[in-house]
């Protein structure tokens, strides 16, 4: 793995945009092809068992939460448990997920955390670093078969789904967010299914019928969300969702509360404490643990981390997170390059390794102004 740094396309901005991509750049770019990651062929074999691997691991995890009913670890309400059970046991559709993965010199890989619920850089990972290379060097190749395995999954669900129409929502105030849904609307259209977007704030609720309903009235009966079920059932309308009375399919479903929680790590070293992909992970600190990242159960874009490094906090980020609880995980030292710490996100697309897309940052805790790097590999 070395990162090696190019200069940029002429008129970058425009070839980005011009695929969509509208939010390439804030206060600073976070699309930056200035550099891009060259693996080995092996390396990449070993990221995408390692991602398989990590995968069947994870279902294990979920069923032994269930089986355990070890919920309050996981700070879930009661009342969803029911819910949470029936998408598990009727096997919902369930489309995607991000494993977030440290690599060191030695080219062992560790997994920092799944985005199981709402992961995000689909689109720069699936599309945008794919153009990229196509103008680079279209003779090299590219971890990634993401796009065509959301369109060839869309359509095998289709069989699993209702006949009628399947919605897409997120939040009006995020381009990123819009960009998202939409590029994963266009796969499942791709897909061969008939869909329609609405934001999460015009969707209705027909007290009548105990239904929800778009804005013309008509029931939603499947609905693909980029919106945290942690904020969802927390909303004036969230138990609702427990009262829709005629069955309504969720994607991502309801069991994904379970594996887009950080408790979920200390589940996974207690199951599978020698395994070499783990990283010790507790809901308590041990007295003896000197090197370790604190984690809130729930937090978004690397918000209310904590990095100690022996006994001493070397590294905080603030937010709002954290009520719910923290885990310890033990620090991975990812290797720097030029000054930047690469995350490697390893995304599964129906039940299987799909892709890679990387994001770096000047620190070790990869936030809202880590920047995404493109890749290849020889």
């Amino acid at each position: 793995m070395q990162r090696i740094s190019i200069k940029p396309r002429n008129n970058w901005q425009k070839a980005v945009e011009n695929l969509g991509f509208g939010f390439h750049t804030t206060n600073i770019p976070y699309w930056n092809e200035s550099a891009y990651y060259e693996f080995t062929e092996a390396e990449i074999l070993k990221i995408e068992k390692v991602t398989n691997d990590l995968w069947e691991m994870c279902l294990q995890a979920v069923q032994h939460v269930i089986d355990n009913n070890l919920y309050s670890k996981f700070a879930i309400p009661d009342k969803f448990i029911p819910l949470i059970e029936k998408s598990w046991n009727d096997d919902w559709a369930s489309i995607y997920g991000r494993f977030d993965l440290g690599m060191d010199e030695l080219g062992n890989i560790k997994l920092l955390e799944f985005n199981a619920d709402t992961p995000t850089s689909l689109f720069e990972a699936a599309v945008v670093q794919w153009f990229w290379l196509q103008d680079f060097d279209k003779a090299k190749d590219q971890f990634n078969s993401i796009h065509e395995k959301l369109i060839a999954y869309w359509a095998y669900l289709k069989q699993y789904l209702y006949s009628d129409k399947l919605y897409f929502t997120c939040n009006k105030e995020s381009l990123e967010d819009l960009t998202t849904v939409e590029y994963m609307r266009d796969c499942a259209i791709q897909g061969k299914m008939e869909t329609d977007l609405i934001y999460i704030d015009d969707i209705g609720w027909d007290s009548e019928s105990n239904k929800f309903v778009d804005m013309d009235e008509k029931p939603i009966r499947q609905l693909f969300k980029l919106y945290p079920y942690e904020w969802l059932i927390n909303e004036e309308f969230g138990d609702n969702i427990l009262t829709e009375t005629e069955h309504m399919f969720w994607i991502e479903p309801p069991w994904r509360m379970i594996l887009s929680n950080k408790a979920i790590l200390a589940v996974m070293y207690e199951l599978f404490p020698d395994h070499p992909n783990i990283l010790p992970c507790y809901y308590e600190k041990p007295f003896s643990m000197k090197n370790y990242v604190r984690k809130p159960i729930l937090s978004r874009e690397g918000s209310n981390i904590q990095v100690v490094k022996n006994g001493t906090v070397i590294e905080e980020t603030v937010g709002e997170y954290g009520e719910e609880g923290f885990v310890y995980q033990e620090l991975f030292e990812i290797p720097k390059f030029a000054g930047k710490t690469p995350v490697l996100g390893s995304w599964v697309v129906g039940q299987e390794a799909a892709g890679m897309g990387i994001r770096e940052s000047d620190s070790t805790i990869t936030g809202n102004t880590s920047c995404f790097v493109p890749h290849y590999f020889s």
